[in-house]
């Protein structure tokens, strides 16, 4: 049973715990701006309660009393006074030694009890002292004029109505530290946002940079900040030396290869040329060509897009000139453009990628249609086609270099292997991916997503 209660207990704090981590904010600077001002807001709140709590009351309650004393003072002089001629010489004395307006009007019933205000703190101090030191009947307003406070005492004789100001029984002048109080923790909020705001900006920048680099973008990036901040830069600029230094090595050692393999194929060209034509010669240019073509896709894969640089490119202007080409080749392609088509993209690449996808369509499909839709985040170009399509398990796999689909796909009709693999490379340098699904067609769709 008690392994059970734990249980319980265990899934009831995680779900808490996860119900929490999705209502507080995501962004660095939001919380670290809780971090600032929860804590202030909170010494703030328990500043003004002890103080509400323990001066604000009892500076109520001392001039309650004080209060309740100059009118109990008047009740026994009204007794120990002689009956006529008195109520003038009480007033007058109440008007300038106690600064209270006192009328002694003729005996008669209190008017009905008013109802309680909200904030009853002076309400129930002077109830309580006037119970305590007087002892007679009374009535009491404290919300009827806001500046006054109107009290009546029914006597044997007569009824006492006294009207005092308020700031004579009631701590009026609070308010004013609150006020200092909040007006200060404005001004150091302020502050330290400011510097807050500071400090996150070189994450921001650190933050931008590399998503800048994942996209095959430019990167200007100098670290700045606070210690541990320019330790990330720093690391990050290392790597970023490390990824260049890499492509570099990887592009020299191909063009090496690239010179000394098609020194080969010229030599086997030239001999073919010298041994003159015929029907063994033919098979031997074919194969040479072959060797060729397969050499330029193998290093166009191993090069990728090293050295281009990323360009706002009109990707409307772009899918036109693909389809064009297309044309030109005796073949029809459709084309749909939604929404802005200006993206930031390396264009010699992105246009072999989307090319290698549309000559992949047209290989193993009749008709064959391209459709971009731009959005705030995304540029999604989808390419379909109406050919035999790839099994569910082997999308994956044909994105790996030099496999094929022996079922699916017809060897014979040529090609490399390296078609998807190239695309797909050149997708996800620039910070996105190609995937794979049912076409509308009711062949392939490949679907390029890039940020933007």
């Amino acid at each position: 049973m008690s392994r059970l209660l734990l249980r319980d207990l265990w899934r009831g704090w995680t779900s808490a715990k996860r119900r929490f981590a999705d209502w507080m904010p995501k962004r660095l600077y939001s919380r670290a701006l809780l971090i600032v001002v929860i804590p202030v807001v909170l010494l703030q709140c328990v500043i003004a309660y002890f103080f509400m709590e323990r001066h604000w009351q009892a500076v109520t309650y001392r001039l309650s009393v004080a209060l309740t004393q100059d009118i109990a003072a008047l009740v026994d002089l009204h007794r120990s006074l002689p009956a006529d001629g008195t109520d003038d010489t009480l007033e007058r004395i109440a008007f300038e030694r106690l600064g209270l307006d006192v009328d002694v009007l003729p005996k008669q019933p209190l008017p009905p009890p008013l109802p309680k205000p909200f904030f009853s703190l002076l309400d129930n101090s002077l109830s309580a002292e006037i119970r305590k030191q007087i002892g007679l009947p009374f009535w009491i307003d404290t919300v009827g004029r806001s500046s006054m406070i109107e009290i009546r005492i029914q006597m044997d004789d007569a009824v006492l109505r006294v009207m005092a100001r308020r700031s004579a029984a009631y701590a009026s002048n609070s308010h004013i530290f609150l006020l200092w109080m909040l007006a200060t923790s404005i001004v150091l909020l302020t502050i330290a946002i400011a510097f807050l705001r500071n400090q996150i900006k070189p994450i921001l920048r650190l933050a931008a940079a590399a998503e800048n680099l994942g996209k095959g973008r430019m990167v200007e990036f100098r670290p700045s900040g606070a210690l541990e901040v320019r330790r990330a830069g720093y690391a990050f600029l290392e790597m970023k030396r490390r990824l260049e230094r890499s492509m570099e090595q990887r592009t020299t050692m191909l063009n090496g290869v690239s010179h000394d393999l098609r020194t080969i194929l010229t030599r086997f060209k030239l001999s073919l040329a010298l041994i003159g034509q015929g029907p063994d010669t033919a098979d031997m240019e074919a194969d040479v060509a072959e060797m060729n073509r397969m050499l330029g896709a193998y290093l166009a894969f191993a090069r990728g897009d090293a050295g281009e640089s990323s360009t706002m490119v009109d990707i409307a202007a772009l899918l036109e000139d693909l389809r064009q080409d297309a044309g030109r080749h005796g073949r029809s392609v459709q084309l749909e453009i939604l929404g802005e088509s200006a993206v930031a993209v390396r264009p010699d690449a992105f246009k072999r990628c989307l090319a290698n996808l549309v000559g992949n369509a047209q290989r193993y499909g009749g008709r064959v249609a391209m459709r971009a839709v731009r959005d705030a985040r995304f540029l999604t170009i989808h390419v379909d086609d109406d050919g035999p399509g790839i099994p569910l398990d082997k999308r994956d796999d044909v994105f790996r270099p030099f496999f094929r689909l022996d079922e699916a796909r017809n060897q014979d009709a040529g090609g490399t292997g390296l078609g998807l693999a190239i695309a797909r490379d050149i997708a996800r340098s620039h910070g996105g991916d190609i995937q794979l699904g049912e076409s509308p067609l009711g062949g392939l769709r490949a679907s390029v997503r890039v940020p933007v």
